[in-house]
């Protein structure tokens, strides 16, 4: 990206009070080190391991608290739900971080961000049980957004994507998965040797992308018991999820680092979800504000 070129407001838009347009996030407001959450409710929980707050900044979905954590500068702020809103997010910290707000061209040294998603997950494996942690070591996108950037084949694990679209035989209606590595030094750090390693499905939706039927009939009905028993190099797909591989796919194309890590509250195989999920969440807070 060359820091020539002139971002024009109908690119960019940015608030009267130099906030970013969604997120209301100024930038000096942006931290290095970030912790992403869907619950906009859940920011205050993070947040409340804090030692030191410095701001609150909360417009619809979008709810950031920064401050310090053991002398740790961070920050936490929440997505929503989807894709979707996890690319306005990346866009707009992306521009706190490498944009200059004044003459709208980027910065002549890039800044990286750390960021590590806390979500919860409906595991496809028995191996994974309620209350256990996954990292999404890899995230399998089925909303299609890294399909509408330049160079997403860059970034992307493009042997697991074929290997899955012609073991699955999907339909090609429906947008092109795409599959993206998290960052591996933060996998590492994050997950140490207590927390599982995964391969996981980004869903573009809640219920019949993810096989799950109400009232409407699915498309394929077999879909979910395919990618059960689906393998790439020998490994399953482990979890459902709906964010991961937008994350990852855009923080490696825009230079940081970035990766997911779920709490399992629903066994699909089994058939059982556990709503008290809580207690589960808060440890694993705890155990990301450590290691971060």
């Amino acid at each position: 990206m060359s820091n020539e070129r002139f971002i024009p407001p109908s690119q960019l838009i940015i608030n009267s009070d130099n906030s970013a347009f969604h997120i209301h996030l100024k930038p000096d407001q942006l931290k290095d080190k970030i912790i992403m959450v869907g619950d906009p409710g859940r920011v205050a929980m993070v947040a409340s391991y804090f030692d030191e707050i410095e701001y609150e900044v909360s417009s619809r979905e979008f709810h950031a608290i920064g401050g310090k954590y053991k002398g740790k500068e961070l920050m936490c702020i929440s997505h929503g739900i989807g894709a979707d809103n996890i690319e306005i997010v990346m866009t707009e910290l992306d521009a706190l971080a490498n944009i200059d707000f004044q003459t709208r061209r980027v910065k002549d040294k890039h800044r990286t961000l750390e960021i590590v998603r806390i979500g919860t997950s409906g595991s496809l494996q028995y191996e994974l049980k309620i209350g256990d942690f996954v990292i999404a070591e890899k995230g399998m996108g089925f909303d299609g957004i890294l399909n509408f950037y330049a160079d997403r084949d860059k970034v992307c694990d493009l042997e697991f994507e074929k290997e899955f679209c012609r073991s699955v035989d999907w339909n090609q209606l429906w947008a092109t998965p795409y599959v993206v590595d998290a960052d591996k030094n933060l996998v590492d750090r994050i997950g140490e040797n207590d927390m599982f390693k995964g391969y996981t499905i980004a869903s573009v939706g809640f219920y019949a992308p993810q096989g799950r039927e109400v009232r409407l009939k699915l498309k394929d009905p077999d879909l979910v018991a395919k990618i059960e028993k689906f393998r790439f190099q020998g490994r399953p797909i482990t979890n459902f999820e709906m964010e991961s591989a937008c994350l990852q796919g855009l923080a490696k194309l825009l230079g940081h680092k970035a990766m997911t890590v779920c709490c399992i509250i629903a066994q699909r195989r089994e058939e059982d979800a556990n709503t008290d999920y809580k207690p589960s969440v808060e440890k694993l807070v705890k155990t990301v504000l450590e290691r971060i």
